[in-house]
């Protein structure tokens, strides 16, 4: 949620914060604020509420002084309001230290008790202000921002990410995180925090990142990783795989518009490197190794909201091509219910950013009763993949609009490649039968860059429907997480009432929301490889016609027993069953985002909503 960035070194602080946020704004947020100390040791603030916009305007109207050493902050509004007050940074010591944080501290009311016991005063609502507070009160004892530092975070119970500064100490920034995220950036004469690489990619692409439970400090030429006890852990360096332009709009109207044309590419990366000779082989694997992999029961696949669809989709092809069972379960569900974990269970967790704290939470609950533990991630560097057993990118580059598109469909990509990979490793299908569905895997980015050029036919329809109050979409088979996708993207970004149905539970009470003029997009099965599932949705689509529905149907190129019971037909390329949905959702996004492009509204950053939740 909360976008963070830290800087210390040779250049003027408040131009890297301000480009850091920035890039950070489809993380989601409401407030935004900054703080630097000055050339002559002083300490300056500015925050507002809103837009960073607003604060940019206001270091306009009011402006601090600038310095070389300085962190930056947008803030998603958890405790207390989203108002200048609440928003970081925070102060402690008399105005001198500076403080800002993502995440929530669960026990701030104790220590807010204890500090007001002291005579301490609080200035906001926030649990943010506790920590300052705390930190500030901690350096008077100790002298030290590295030992206060050290000495706060111990009493800090939950999920953080804080960034610290005290204008007695300029030239150092001191960061430590739990259960939250925090990279650092290693530049030449500079050295940056930030809660994700994108806060510093336009000046390195050298990273590093933080583990659980350690506190890094950075200065202009060094950077020091411990843990909370103090002791100094090695942490590891990676190069960000992507630069600053990959993560700009590039001359489109939007980024999710940019994102949604580059699915082809996100497909094809994701392949890249592990089909050889029509085989296939995941590098990334090798950490469970064959055997290991072969003596799997079960697989359990985890993630939230578009990532769990995803797994839904996968479920189908893994069972078919492994012949293990596959469970889907949202990961705030999973931990919750007491699952049967055993060793030979596999958890498969699906996260974009690889920080979603509902799914970390349930990967390592997994991994404490012994079940093994893959992550399919687009982020390098994030929390799970390292909380993880293994991991396999899915090399999609940035997503920054909030609903995601050309994630979910490089997703399903790396779920299918681990799928053939593990029907490979137990037998469970010939070499010649594994050839045949990655020669098929190999020809969808061409198929995509075929639906994106569809394009016109949705938009127009979009825009004819911009006064449409609610939407059904119904699928069968792999048609039925899709149709989930499309109402979950209807509902992010044109905020009206959508539902995703199964259609062979049409009959079994949605039916009764149809009525005339009632918009039901059907996703519909290939009738050459499913005819007895496409006779089926036929007859789904004749009975909520007879309703007066009005149908939209997504159906592949040349099914002519759709078109006298559709009011429209989006047409997808020749497919087999199981690659039919990376085609399916394409025209459901592009509709959501045009629906709600007529609509007047912000595609890339919708109401309420954050890219990454980083708490629970």
């Amino acid at each position: 949620m909360c976008g963070i960035v830290g800087y210390v070194g040779e250049n003027k602080s408040l131009e890297v914060l301000i480009g850091g946020l920035r890039r950070l704004e489809y993380r989601g947020y409401d407030s935004a604020g900054v703080a630097v100390i000055d050339e002559d040791g002083g300490l300056g603030v500015a925050k507002k509420a809103g837009k960073l916009v607003k604060l940019t305007d206001e270091l306009e109207a009011h402006p601090i002084n600038d310095g070389r050493t300085g962190i930056g902050h947008t803030r998603w509004a958890t405790h207390g309001g989203p108002t200048d007050r609440n928003a970081h940074p925070h102060l402690g010591d008399d105005g001198r230290l500076a403080l800002i944080h993502n995440g929530i501290i669960e026990n701030f009311s104790e220590l807010k008790n204890e500090l007001l016991a002291e005579g301490h005063t609080f200035e906001s609502e926030t649990d943010t202000e506790v920590a300052a507070v705390l930190l500030g009160r901690e350096y008077r004892a100790a002298g030290d921002l590295r030992l206060a530092f050290q000495r706060t975070v111990s009493r800090l119970e939950g999920a953080f990410t804080l960034l610290a500064l005290h204008q007695d100490q300029p030239g150092l920034v001191i960061g430590a995180r739990r259960n939250s995220p925090l990279v650092i950036g290693l530049g030449d004469g500079e050295n940056f925090l930030g809660s994700d690489v994108a806060a510093f990619v336009e000046h390195t692409r050298r990273a590093v990142a933080i583990g659980q439970d350690q506190i890094v400090a950075i200065t202009a030429d060094s950077v020091t990783v411990t843990d909370f006890d103090g002791a100094v852990v090695e942490a590891e360096e990676f190069d960000v795989a992507w630069d600053a332009s990959a993560s700009e709009k590039g001359g489109w109207s939007s980024f999710m518009a940019k994102e949604v044309s580059e699915q082809p590419d996100a497909v094809a990366n994701t392949i890249r490197g592990r089909i050889h000779d029509g085989a296939v082989a995941v590098p990334e694997l090798t950490a469970f190794g064959d055997d290991a992999l072969a003596a799997i029961r079960r697989i359990t696949i985890i993630g939230c909201g578009t990532a769990a669809y995803a797994g839904i989709v996968a479920k189908y092809a893994i069972e078919k091509w492994a012949g293990i069972p596959v469970e889907v379960e949202l990961s705030h569900e999973f931990r919750y219910r007491d699952p049967v974990i055993t060793d030979d269970t596999l958890v498969i967790s699906i996260s974009q950013s690889g920080e979603t704290m509902d799914t970390l939470m349930a990967v390592k609950f997994a991994g404490e009763r012994g079940a093994k533990t893959l992550s399919i991630c687009n982020t390098q560097g994030a929390t799970i993949p390292r909380e993880s057993d293994a991991v396999i990118y899915t090399h999609a580059g940035p997503e920054v609009a909030v609903a995601s598109t050309k994630a979910f469909v490089a997703q399903i990509t790396a779920l299918y490649l681990f799928g053939l990979h593990l029907a490979r490793v137990r037998a469970s299908l010939s070499a010649e039968e594994i050839a045949v569905e990655l020669h098929e895997l190999e020809g969808i980015p061409e198929k995509l860059a075929t639906v994106l050029r569809t394009g016109e036919i949705i938009r127009q329809l979009a825009h004819w429907m911009s006064d449409t109050r609610a939407v059904l979409f119904l699928g069968r088979h792999v048609g039925f997480p899709v149709a989930l996708e499309g109402a979950l993207k209807l509902k992010e970004l044109a905020y009206i009432h959508a539902e995703g149905f199964a259609a062979g539970e049409l009959k079994h009470g949605p039916i009764a929301l149809i009525e005339p003029g009632q918009p039901v997009f059907v996703i519909v099965p290939s009738p050459r490889h499913s005819a007895l599932l496409h006779a089926k949705v036929v007859s789904n689509i004749q009975e909520i016609r007879a309703r007066g529905a009005r149908i939209i149907a997504i159906a592949e190129q040349g099914d002519a027993a759709v078109l006298p019971f559709a009011d429209e037909v989006i047409p997808i390329p020749l497919a087999a069953p199981l690659f039919e949905p990376i085609l399916a959702v394409v025209p459901l996004q592009i509709f959501a985002m045009e629906l709600a492009t007529a609509k007047g509204l912000d595609v890339d950053q919708p109401r309420n909503l954050a890219k990454s939740v980083t708490v629970e």
